[in-house]
């Protein structure tokens, strides 16, 4: 999984972004509430009448990594705990793994430590 100059992406540490807030439902389901920020999402709004905010989803797999990312555990660890949980329902892991965290990452729901900025 060696991404670009060597870096493996296992090692790298996700945070929340804390511009987006989330939360949990009775059956441990997280929805994340994704705020639209900037000019062109300000004109859609006034505009088009599109939502301030987005409400978020996550499957039963996702809303499990969700709770597990505390600044602390790299996608390696994330990885393990997944297999923990799930076994081979979490199969193929390392694939899709790293392809649902570069979708996180992406739609800036998460950031990895020493690698990504927030804006305030």
């Amino acid at each position: 999984m060696a991404g670009k100059k060597g870096k493996n992406y296992l090692d790298f540490t996700p945070v929340y972004n804390p511009q987006n807030e989330w939360e949990q439902d009775e059956q441990g389901i997280v929805t994340i509430h994704m705020v639209h920020r900037g000019f062109y999402a300000a004109i859609a709004q006034k505009f088009f009448h599109t939502p301030r905010v987005s409400h978020i989803q996550l499957d039963e797999y996702g809303s499990f990594l969700w709770k597990k990312i505390d600044g602390t555990r790299t996608v390696g660890q994330l990885a393990q705990a997944m297999k923990e949980q799930f076994g081979d329902g979490a199969e193929p892991l390392y694939d899709r793994l790293v392809h649902y965290m570069q979708i996180l990452r992406n739609n800036r729901f998460i950031l990895f430590q020493g690698k990504d900025r927030v804006k305030p």
